[in-house]
């Protein structure tokens, strides 16, 4: 109830209380220092719950512009932001940017391209009937 054991220095307090004070008028003031702790604690609650309000308003705050700035700008601008990859992105739009000058200004951009020649025409036999292909001589092709 006390804390640490300060029972004794209570009693040396209440009995000073006593000495100075007197027993007729010591419960008057006993009521006195209650009321005016009680006060004092209701002020420390109060100022507590409005720092508490301000620090939740603050957050509200933050998580309001956050949600705007998701609103106005594209999630992938926030993501990059968080992640770290702006300068992946920056690189591939001057790349885009470079190619669309280019196909505006209506000059060739050279593409690599991996795909294989294109098939060579079936070849034709001399009465006008097209041969047969590797798969078919074989007889891969019938089941």
């Amino acid at each position: 109830m006390f804390p640490e054991g300060r029972l004794l220095d209570f009693l040396i307090v209440g009995a000073v209380a006593l000495i100075v004070v007197g027993p007729k008028d010591l419960p008057v003031l006993m009521r006195k220092v209650g009321r005016f702790t009680a006060r004092v604690r209701g002020m420390a609650a109060e100022f507590r719950a409005s720092f508490d309000e301000l620090a939740r308003q603050s957050e509200l705050d933050e998580l309001r512009r956050e949600v705007q700035a998701l609103r106005t700008a594209r999630p992938i601008d926030y993501a990059t932001g968080q992640l770290g990859a702006g300068a992946v992105l920056s690189d591939i739009d001057a790349e885009l940017a470079q190619t669309n000058a280019a196909l505006a200004g209506h000059t060739e951009v050279t593409i690599p391209t991996t795909e294989p020649a294109a098939a060579a025409p079936a070849a034709e036999a001399p009465g006008g009937q097209p041969t047969a292909s590797p798969a078919e001589e074989t007889g891969a092709g019938a089941r």
